[in-house]
Order: C-alpha cells, then structure tokens, then sequence
C-alpha cells in the first residue's frame, strides 16, 4: 500500500495503488466530518464505502456538468444515515465545497444529517429506513414508462432513455416491511434496471443484527423474482464483477455485500458502537497512521480528484452525443410536442367530462369519470390502487390501459395489491425520477399506512396524487374499523400537503386538475361512498372558487346572520340546511382545500369569513379539533369525536346528527343558549 509521502511519484502507480489510496482519502472525508461534526454515522459509510466508490469511479452514468441530465443514472443511498459518504463523493465529483463538508450537519450546511433532494446530485431524501428502496424502485419504473411512451415516436429511444437506479442499503432497510413489499413488485414487474447493494455489515445501533434476525435475505429475494449475487463487499474486482452481471440480468438485482462495520479503522473495525458516532480523536490519528495518511484533517489531494474523475471526458462526450441525438428526434413535431409534455412537464389545457346538474353521483365515481377523461390527454399519467379498483373507481383505467408488467411495458395502471406503504412510496420515486405524473388509491382510514410516505413526498415537494375514498362514517355497515374520523384533520396536519375534499363531481374535477398542477405539492383527494348532488354552478365559476380553497356556494341578501363553512358531503347537507332556516340570512361556503385558503390574502379571508358579527358553523364528518380557527371562540363546530359503527349509512347520518332538520336544530338551540 503505498503512502502520502509517494505522492509524487502517483502516475507511476498501479491502477490498485490508486484506487486503494483515493477510496481510503474517501474514508478520512467521512471520519473528519463526523467528528468535526460531533455528530452522525462513521461504521456504516466505511463499510459501504468500496463499493460506492467503484460503482461512482468506473459504472455510474451522468453528465459532470449537468446534474439534471434527464438520460442518468440515478443513485439513492436509501441507508440515508450514511449520508457523509455520499457528500465525500459529490466533493470528488465536483459539486460539493469541501468548506460544505466541513460544516457537516451545521445550521445553514448543504451537508445536512440526511441527504436531501434540493442538493445538487442527491436524487432522493432519506433516512428514514426502506423508503430509500422504494423511491429507487419507483425511480426504475419510471424508466421504464417513459422510454415505452417514446419508443413509437423513434428509433433511437433505448439511446436517449435508459438508465440504471441503483440502490445502497442497509440491515435496517431489510428489516423494514415496506423493503420486502416493494421488493414484490420490483420482482413482479421485472424491473432489469434496478440494482441494489444490500451492505451487510451485520451491525446495528444497539448490535449485532443477531440479536433480532436471522433472514436469509438470498432465499427472500430469490422468492421474490430477484436475481442474487453475493460477494465479499471490500473485493473491487468482485464488486465490478456484480455490477456487470446485474447489468445485464432481466431481473432486478440485489448485490448482498457481506462487509466489516468501520472497515479500516485501526481498532474499531465490526464494533457496532461506531454506527451512529464519531471516533474518538485518537482512533482517527491511528487509522490515518495505518492507511498512510497524514494527520491533516480534510486531506485531498489533487491526484487522488484527478483520477476518480479519469472518466469525466468520455461523461461529458456522452452528454454531447446524447444532446445531438435529441435535437435529431426534436425535428419530428410529435415528438418534440410530446417530449415538452413529458420532460419539459407543459400540461395541456385540460377538458373536464361533463356532469349534470342536480344528479346523485359519489365523488369516487366522479373521480373515476375525471381520471378517464385526464389520462385520455395526459399519456404520462399513471398509478393504480391498492387491490381496491371497484370501490376506487379506477377500474375502467385499468381496463383501457392495461397493468404494467414485464411483459406488458406499456400498460399504465399498477396492480399494486394490498400495499400501501409501498404505493405510496414507489409513487414518491416515479415523481422524484420525473416524467410521469403518479396516482394511488385507496380507503382514507388506510392513509395511516401511508403516512410516512405522505410525509417524506411533502418534504422532497414531490407531485404526487392520492385518491382515499370511503372518506367518513357514511362508509357505513363495514363499521368503526373501516370508518374514518380524525384522518381528514390529521392529514391537514403534514406541512406542504394539500389535503381536498371536494363537495360534488365539479369540484371533484377541478381538485384533481389542481392536484396535477400542483408541482411541488402532494395532494390527497378524498372522496365520498355515497352519491351527493351535482351543484349547479357553472364549473368554471366552481374553478375559480376552488382555486380560492374556498368560495361562497350559496349566498344571502344583506350581512349575513350564519356562516355555514363545510367541506364535502357536508356541503350539500348545509345548503338544505340553510333552507330550512329561511328566517335567517346564511352564506354557505365550501371549503375543498384548506391549505390553498390559507394561502390567500388577509382581504379575501376577511371578506369570506368576517372576523366578528356572525355565527360561524363549520360542518364536516370528522373530528372538530382544527376547526376552532375558523369557528371562532362563539362558534359551533359540528362533527364527530368518537368512533363509529356498523350500520347502513343513512342510519348513522340520524344517530351521529348529520341531517338537515338536525343540524338545523342544533345551530337552533346554541343560538337560544347564546341568547
């Protein structure tokens, strides 16, 4: 092995000399940043750093001077906790300051604890366990979807869009169940293009991974439809060997790396407690000693840049190539018209289905109308529902569209089975990856299996649209267990989520048109079981409405007496109301969006809903806590507060007071109690 003192004589070198000595500067970035840091993971990123670092310097397709080549590939370090290796890489390549590294998890740092998307070359944020393999898995079906959606339009597609989503991962991420369930699909859709690392370094927080598995993760996904290779991690010609099996394989790959936990450390090498701590200062002096290094913290030389970037000038021929081979396929005007839909993401002026005033129609089967009607002109927009297409009304897509399969590239509906976790995590992927816009269905009380995934796609401003129907009580005989009550405001709570419940199928439509428009927003639509009447407002004046969050549905002569302000079939429920109370002057105001209201200006909120001077109702099928803000300290929140339970639906409207001669009643009696 030779040292930093040789530095001169580094181009007479062999190839292994510097690659050995580079990845160990590789490693010294990692333990000088953690311990500057005080703060973060040493054990996990040096026993995957071999094979990140042969996958970086030698496999790894981008563009050096583009980070948002659309042709890359992508690389999620699902093992987010290892996030100093993937900065220490980024600084080799050329977009990551080394003062960014040595203000490693500081205020301000673009070194943040966990990689996040906004940096430049990081495709995913991670950290939290087995959803780094998901968004990599949903970044691969992309792939996928968007080469299929060009190939008809030109020869040369599998050139301009084909690429490999690689994935680095860890104990945890295995033993997170959202990992195998994605790794299902993975393996039932034959995803060729994704090739995972498993770093197996037996070694967790609290100790070995013995004291709570004994996985044979080779059976597992070898069952689930993967190809399986497994190597000694820190073998460079075997993890080049791995690669270049894995490219070629029609399965999904898993690379099952067995490696040592702070591999080449002086003496704390497979000692779990280095998985989330820095070393002790003395610990980095001895291992610096023994990978001949000098005690200089952030030690990088020139050589060692220069040759992990060797390559570069074959990257960037190839961007040159693939530009020219783009401007090529742009002369054809179908092409360039859908390449400006696809990658450019230009949505079209949409055409909404029509709807007839004053019918019954429930707002998952008017979503299912508006689903048909976007996807006939939007080609890049997928998704599927979790084993629930009748009741989620996304059947007939399914049927005109076809299910995506290895077999069947260009089917656009996803079979996702009963996995919600794993929906909405892979649609995280296909939005991050970009060229197709995702959609998910399922029931709203099944939201909380999504909610990390909800979470994680606000955070990363993902678009992404999650259609939860069977939206209250009114799901009605399959009881409390299947009967949503605090999930609407619960999911009001996530920041950057927009959450709406429209109150017919016009509303239902321009939610969902907003949702698409929504870039850098996820958004829930929820959807009612039952048929609620079709307002009879012209639909742009309810667009215009909408955009607002919310809008005056039914006015009054004069100052008004009673605000009702309601979402969904709540809506329908205080118009009757307001009818019934014909003595008393009442604007009734639909609120599909919450967050969108929030964003308008004090004088439109003000005007909508005057601070003093009424009585504000608020009216929806869900708990009340939330709707206090727009209530007021004298106002009247209607809603329920407890569980439900089986009974045919009209039923419980009566049991849990969600009548109109009932509601009436209520706001009837508060007012002679406040008088």
């Amino acid at each position: 092995m030779k040292s930093y003192s040789e530095l001169d004589s580094f181009e007479s070198w062999t190839l292994e000399e510097k690659d050995y000595f580079t990845l160990n500067v590789i490693k010294m970035l990692v333990l000088d940043g953690v311990r500057n840091a005080n703060s973060g993971h040493s054990g996990g990123a040096l026993s995957s750093a071999d094979f990140a670092y042969i996958l970086f310097k030698e496999y790894f397709q981008f563009n050096p001077d583009d980070d948002r080549w659309f042709n890359r590939d992508r690389f999620v370090l699902s093992a987010g906790h290892e996030s100093m290796l993937q900065y220490a890489l980024l600084h080799f390549i050329g977009w990551m300051p080394i003062d960014e590294i040595k203000k490693f998890r500081q205020l301000g740092s673009k070194t943040p604890g966990h990689p996040e998307v906004e940096l430049k070359g990081v495709e995913a944020t991670t950290g939290p366990l087995g959803q780094g393999v998901g968004m990599g898995a949903g970044m691969a079906v992309a792939e996928v979807v968007v080469r299929e959606l060009f190939k008809k339009y030109n020869d040369n597609t599998e050139d301009l869009l084909s690429h490999f989503t690689y994935i680095l991962c860890g104990d945890g991420d295995l033993q997170e169940p959202v990992t195998l369930g994605v790794a299902a699909l993975a393996g039932h859709w034959g995803l060729s293009k994704l090739i995972m690392f498993y770093d197996a370094n037996d070694a967790q927080i609290s100790g070995k991974t013995s004291r709570s598995d004994s996985t044979d993760v080779a059976r597992v996904f070898e069952g689930l439809n993967w190809h399986i290779q497994a190597i000694d991690g820190h073998d460079h010609d075997a993890i080049r060997n791995a690669i270049e099996k894995a490219q070629v394989i029609e399965q999904p790959s898993i690379i099952i790396g067995k490696t040592i936990m702070a591999h080449g450390t002086a003496g704390m090498e497979g000692n779990h407690e280095t998985h989330g701590a820095p070393l002790s200062y003395e610990e980095i002096s001895a291992t610096k000693e023994k990978l001949l290094l000098p005690e200089e913290n952030f030690y990088v030389p020139d050589q060692c840049i220069a040759h992990f970037q060797s390559r570069f000038e074959e990257l960037r021929q190839q961007g040159s190539k693939w530009n020219s081979l783009l401007a090529e396929a742009q002369k054809d005007t179908t092409f360039n018209a859908l390449w400006k839909m696809i990658i450019g993401d230009e949505l079209p002026e949409l055409i909404y289905p029509e709807f007839e005033a004053g019918s019954s129609i429930a707002t998952r089967k008017a979503f299912g109308t508006v689903l048909d009607a976007f996807a006939k002109q939007l080609p890049n927009l997928v998704g599927g529902s979790a084993d629930l297409e009748p009741s989620n009304y996304t059947g007939n897509f399914a049927k005109t569209y076809g299910d995506f399969l290895k077999d069947n590239p260009n089917g656009r509906n996803f079979a996702f089975g009963v996995r919600e976790f794993p929906m909405a995590v892979l649609m995280n992927g296909m939005s991050l990856h970009g060229g197709v816009i995702p959609f998910g269905g399922t029931f709203l009380v099944f939201a909380d299996y999504s909610r990390p995934a909800l979470r994680l796609g606000a955070l990363q401003k993902v678009r992404a649209i999650h259609e939860f129907t069977h939206d209250s009580f009114f799901v009605g005989e399959d009881g409390p267990t299947h009967q949503p009550i605090e999930h609407i405001m619960a999911l009001r709570t996530i920041p950057n989520f927009n959450v709406f419940r429209p109150g017919d199928a016009k509303e239902t439509a321009v939610c969902f048109k907003l949702a698409l428009e929504n870039r850098n927003t996820p958004s829930a639509l929820l959807l009612t079981r039952q048929g609620v009447p079709v307002f009879n407002q012209y639909i742009g004046d309810i667009e215009a409405g909408v955009r607002k969050g919310a809008y005056v549905i039914k006015d009054c002569d004069g100052t008004p007496e009673i605000i009702f302000i309601a979402t969904g079939s709540e809506v329908s429920m205080s118009l009757e109301t307001a009818n019934l109370m014909s003595d008393k002057r009442i604007r009734v105001i639909s609120m599909p969006c919450m967050e969108i209201y929030e964003s308008q200006s004090d004088e439109y909120k003000n005007e909508l809903i005057p601070p003093r001077g009424c009585l504000k109702v608020t009216v929806e099928a869900g708990i009340t806590q939330g709707w206090e803000k727009y209530a007021g300290p004298s106002g009247l929140s209607i809603g329920i507060n407890h569980f439900g339970i089986s009974a045919p639906a009209d039923d419980l409207a009566k049991e849990f007071g969600f009548t109109p001669e009932q509601v009436e009643q209520k706001i009837r009696d508060y007012l002679n109690n406040l008088l």
